[in-house]
């Protein structure tokens, strides 16, 4: 009975099968080829000698006579069995393929069976790729160079361990010295089975040359236009041949010049099955056979047909065939890629614009598809083994871009409207397809039992379809209908067959329109898989990424970039169960080409946007005050009437002049880049994610990435910094620069979907830390840098001075010019841009190194302190001692060392008063309501609260940018300086006598000119009314870390500090009297900035007549100088 040969289920089974053993034959082979993989036991030089010998005897290796070469197999029988059993089992999955095909075919032979593409389309597509599969596992096999050596170590190293020959080895040697010349043999082997391949391939007539046409045909056609016929849209597109439609090309060319080659005795008896074969040699140059294994269609066709007799006419033939395949092939299918782009286009917009007609019209979607697979893979193979020809651009197309493009856009649309295309094609089924068939099958003259039995469930099953099921979202699966027609197409294809399908053909056309409604309900998503999927592009990667390089070379190209990442998607389909190696190879090289191509669309995107921003913010500069004076000053030569310029001088343009345009056929440069943009951006609506081998994929991502990058880098470039020559940018300049890119990055969320805010604030956020994400230097710390190199340390020095009336610090009068004028990095604007710009985290970096410069500064005072203790000691017992503190004044060194230091402490601890108030002023205009909890929180701390209570607040507070008594900072600072030999009742000491030192060293402060209080800068010329902070603060800091009590000492210092003062009101003749006046005012000003001392204590212990007297005599002299 031909039910039980299974017909059907064998040629599934093998077709399966044959494609495993196929992938894993090249996969051996390219392993094989590549130093990188190839099994180490094949390049070690011990094996050298065992690899020569077995290669030399193979298959009849002696393995006991000639044991000296084989001794490194011995030594290692093991490691060699281990290693090679894989490829072993391989090479006998080759044998027992092979058999089951031959078996196969056979029995097809017996059966006598019936063949033809329009009627049973699935027998016979299988029964061609069987024959195809089988042969390429056999070409593929004979390419393994390394196949000999590794069989005949395995059998070696098997007999050494086991004392026998593996029991299938002779057949395998055997197969190995046949197939040496596949070709040659492979004919011999189907010479019996040449009728039946024979009429496979001649049922191609009507179909392959039908496919196989010049663009200009294809174009007067109105090929894949659903316009051409308007009248005609809604008609169901139906044909007696649905699947034939959309068949691949490659495949059937594959199908014709194999099958020839194998069965070529029809070539000279049969004048269709030539001009068959001569249309597909003049189609191209190469064939695949898997993967990027070719065949060189005419060199082995004729080295085949050369050596046997009476075929020199086909030889000729031949050679005429490649040299108008050279001649021509390449500018045909340049035009049918050329006529594709606009035609899949075309069709993209109507079914875009009318989802609806994706279910009568679905099958042009799968035509317009497969044509563009089949352009695709002819221009990949060709372009990797491109011929020598005078015309190599027609194997070149920087527009391959816009085809991927539009594959994928007729993709997504067709799964995004599945619901659509299932709804439409089930009431068909139910409410034509059922009827029609039925009707045929009450036609029919003969219906034997079983033919009856799977015809009359096929109507069943039809009519039981339901629209319910579909709003329902039930799961369809017809495969069980479509195995059972292959089934019958078997069973009604053999000789003598009771219901002999050829004399049936309505019934096979019924099915097969059936068949493809069927996929069209339940597999969809499959068909789309067979009909476009590009995987081939991955396994020719050099060709991927030029044909990506010449598409982004075009700007009109550019809109279309995102298809080549989108199209490593596809890669993940084409792995195989039997080789599970390459799969892995194949996510390697997906996700690298993908992240390859992602980059590079990023990168080019970003470098658009951020020319734009850099074009804006020249324009936003033009508008910066700082550019007006010279606007003015013309304003007032017109005014005055004053000669007008030079006629050699050309007038500066005015900030706008660039807006201004007669012809709008004149384009800028702004315009050429926005245009680009648009054209990057547009590549990234093909989808917001995709999926590579479970990664999932978001373009988007990439593009902030880049941005990120480059804009951390804009922003430090912005600021200028020159190391050498200490020159920066202003704070506010950068700030304003910054809010222009800032704007016009936002005008990039009009383009796509990105979330520019978090970009801003990413990288900003990384802007306020001393190094980004990329460890690179940040504004940050170039400004930390430079206020510590160049303003603070003129500052220390004199050279710069702090004004407190100003807010700011400013030059000093000398002969040298200043680098920089410090009070255009150091006022109030400035300062508040420079928060704006590192914010509370970036402050508080460049308080940490503050901080350390002040402990440096301290660790220096207590050297001092501890050079003089004895003398600072009974200085202290004896403050109330004018006599002998004057002789232990004489005793004292160092003195003017010590207030120069707390100086410099004053003036750093000014410096980061300035910048806290900045900061606060900043916050409480983002976050005012964050900011007035934390002041209540601050004025509600007592003296009587807990120390570590207070801290943690005034650390908050700090944080926030307020005024603390205790500043938070500089206790922690203190308290982790190192203090490995000194206990905590030295540490307390040293603190007392540190403020003893610098209490009896004030009067030295008179003898300097420098020490003058201008009433204009609201201090003194040499920074000394810094004092007064760094006093106050030191001592706070000091006492809370040693737990005492502050009030009570700074009184102690307030004492003797007016003791020694008012000893200066004795010396009426001494030049220290000079600067008298403005020296008693600095134990004002340390009262007044204290938060532990008053007026009242000082007046119990100075009297007040000497600071007012003080006062009028510095400012007398202020208004003397004034006049």
């Amino acid at each position: 009975m031909d039910y039980q040969q299974k017909l059907a289920e064998k040629l599934t089974i093998l077709n399966e099968r044959g494609s495993g053993v196929l992938i894993r034959m090249n996969y051996i082979k390219k392993t094989c080829a590549d130093p990188k993989l190839r099994l180490s036991l094949l390049t070690d030089k011990s094996m050298e000698t065992a690899i020569k010998y077995i290669n030399k005897k193979f298959p009849n290796i002696d393995f006991r006579g000639n044991i000296q070469n084989l001794n490194s197999i011995q030594r290692q029988k093991s490691e060699v069995l281990a290693a090679t059993t894989s490829y072993y089992d391989s090479f006998l999955d080759v044998i027992e393929f092979r058999d089951h095909v031959y078996e196969l075919l056979n029995t097809i032979d017996a059966c006598q069976c019936f063949f033809d593409i329009a009627i049973n389309f699935d027998f016979t597509k299988n029964y061609l790729d069987l024959i195809i599969t089988y042969t390429s596992v056999i070409i593929t096999l004979s390419r393994i160079d390394d196949k000999k050596a590794l069989v005949g170590m395995f059998n070696c190293a098997h007999e050494m361990t086991n004392g026998s020959s593996d029991p299938s080895y002779p057949r395998l040697g055997q197969m190995f010295v046949e197939y040496e010349h596949p070709l040659k043999k492979l004919t011999e082997e189907f010479g019996p089975h040449t009728k039946s391949v024979t009429a496979a391939l001649l049922s191609l007539r009507m179909v392959y040359p039908r496919r196989n046409l010049p663009a200009e045909q294809w174009r007067s056609a109105q090929l894949l236009s659903l316009l051409s016929a308007p009248a005609a849209m809604l008609d169901p597109a139906c044909c007696d041949t649905m699947a034939c439609e959309y068949l691949s090309m490659e495949v059937m060319e594959r199908w014709i010049i194999i099958g020839f080659l194998l069965c070529h005795s029809s070539l000279n008896t049969n004048q269709a099955s030539q001009e068959l074969w001569k249309m597909a040699l003049r189609s191209g140059l190469f064939l695949i056979l898997t993967r990027d294994e070719v065949l060189n269609i005419h060199k082995v066709s004729e080295d085949l047909f050369i050596n046997i007799k009476g075929y020199n006419k086909r030889v000729a033939d031949i050679k005429e065939c490649r040299e108008h395949a050279i001649l021509n092939s390449g500018a045909m299918h340049r035009e049918r890629r050329q006529f594709l782009r606009g035609a899949l286009k075309e069709l993209y917009k109507v079914l875009e614009d009318e989802p609806g007609l994706l279910g009568p019209k679905a099958l042009f979607v799968f035509m317009a598809l497969s044509f563009s697979r089949d352009e695709v893979l002819w221009l990949v193979r060709h372009s990797e083994n491109m011929p020598k020809i005078k015309t190599p651009e027609d194997y070149v197309d920087n527009q391959m871009a816009e085809l991927l493009f539009h594959m994928e856009k007729l993709r997504g649309l067709m799964t995004k409207y599945n619901y659509v295309v299932q709804r439409y094609h089930v009431q068909y089924l139910a409410q034509f397809d059922a009827m029609v068939l039925n009707d045929t099958i009450q036609n029919m003259y003969v219906c034997p039992e079983e033919e009856s039995v799977l015809l009359t469930s096929f109507v069943s099953t039809l009519s039981a379809l339901s629209i319910k099921q579909v709003e329902n979202k039930e799961d369809f699966d017809f495969r069980a209908i479509r195995l059972d027609w292959l089934r019958l197409q078997a069973y009604t294809s053999v000789n003598k067959a009771p219901l002999p399908l050829r004399e049936y053909t309505d019934l096979a056309k019924v099915m097969n329109l059936i068949q493809f409604h069927t996929r069209m309900v339940d597999s969809a998503e499959d068909l789309l898989q067979e009909t476009s999927e590009v995987s081939i592009l991955g396994f020719y990667p050099r060709v991927f990424e030029k044909m990506f390089c010449q598409s982004s070379e075009d700007i009109n190209m550019k809109r279309y970039l995102m298809a080549f990442p989108i199209a490593c998607s596809h890669f993940s389909q084409c792995g195989h169960p039997l080789c599970p190696e390459e799969t892995e190879a194949m996510e390697k090289r997906s996700l690298r080409l993908c992240v390859t191509f992602l980059e590079q669309i990023a990168k080019q995107t970003s470098s658009i946007v951020l020319d734009i921003c850099a074009e804006q913010c020249n324009l936003n500069d033009q508008l910066q005050p700082r550019h007006c004076a010279e606007a003015i000053s013309a304003a007032r030569h017109r005014k005055q009437k004053k000669p007008m310029q030079k006629k050699g001088e050309v007038q500066k343009e005015k900030p706008g002049a660039e807006s201004m345009r007669k012809d709008r056929i004149v384009v800028t440069n702004v315009d050429k880049m926005h245009l680009m943009l648009t054209e990057l951006c547009s590549s990234y609506s093909l989808c917001s994610d995709f999926v590579v081998f479970d990664h999932i994929v978001v373009p988007t991502e990439f593009l902030i990435s880049h941005l990120e990058t480059r804009l951390s880098e804009i922003i430090v470039r912005m600021a200028n910094y020159n190391q050498t020559t200490q020159e920066i940018a202003r704070p506010s300049d950068l700030l304003a620069a910054l809010r222009a890119y800032t704007a016009s990055l936002h005008c990039l969320s009009s383009y796509i979907n990105v979330d520019i805010t978090r970009l801003v604030k990413n990288v900003l956020l990384q802007q306020t830390q001393p190094l980004d994400s990329r460890g690179g230097q940040t504004i940050t710390t170039i400004f930390t840098t430079w206020y510590l190199e160049s303003l603070l340390r003129q500052a220390s020095n004199s050279l710069i001075v702090h004004c407190p009336t100003m807010h700011c610090f400013i030059n000093t009068a000398t002969d040298n010019e200043p680098s920089f004028r410090a009070e255009e990095f150091s006022d109030i604007s400035e300062l508040q841009s420079l928060a704006e710009l590192i914010g509370p985290y970036g402050l508080k970096f460049l308080s940490e190194n503050l901080m350390w410069h002040i402990t440096s500064q301290v660790s220096e005072l207590k050297k001092l302190v501890r050079e003089n203790m004895d003398v600072l000691v009974q200085m202290r017992n004896n403050s109330d001692k004018p006599e002998e503190m004057a002789n232990l004044k004489k005793r004292l060194t160092g003195g003017e060392n010590v207030l120069k230091r707390m100086t410099i402490i004053g003036v750093i601890l000014s410096f980061r008063s300035m910048a806290q108030d900045s900061l606060k002023e900043v916050l409480n205009k983002h976050c005012p309501y964050l900011i007035g909890p934390i002041e209540c929180l601050r004025d509600f701390i007592s003296p009587e609260t807990d120390i570590k209570v207070t801290l943690s607040v005034f650390e908050l507070a700090s944080a926030a940018g307020f005024s603390c008594d205790i500043d938070p900072a500089l206790v922690a600072a203190i308290s982790n300086m190192q203090t490995d030999n000194t206990s905590v009742d030295e540490e307390y000491k040293l603190s007392c006598l540190l403020l003893v030192y610098v209490a009896v060293s004030l009067p030295t402060l008179a003898l300097d000119p420098n020490s003058f209080y201008s009433r204009e800068h609201g201090g003194h010329n040499n920074n000394i009314h810094c004092l007064a902070t760094s006093i106050n603060q030191l001592a706070a800091a000091m006492f809370t870390v040693q737990n005492k009590n502050i009030e009570q000492h700074l009184k102690e210092f307030l004492l003797l500090a007016s003791s020694t003062l008012l000893q200066l009101g004795q010396n009426v003749e001494r030049m220290e009297c000079k600067n008298r006046e403005s020296v008693y005012l600095l134990l004002h000003l340390i009262v007044e900035e204290s938060p532990f001392l008053s007026q009242d204590m000082l007046e119990s212990c100075f009297p007040y007549v000497l600071l007012r007297n003080a006062y009028r005599a510095v400012y007398r002299s202020f208004i003397v100088t004034l006049g």
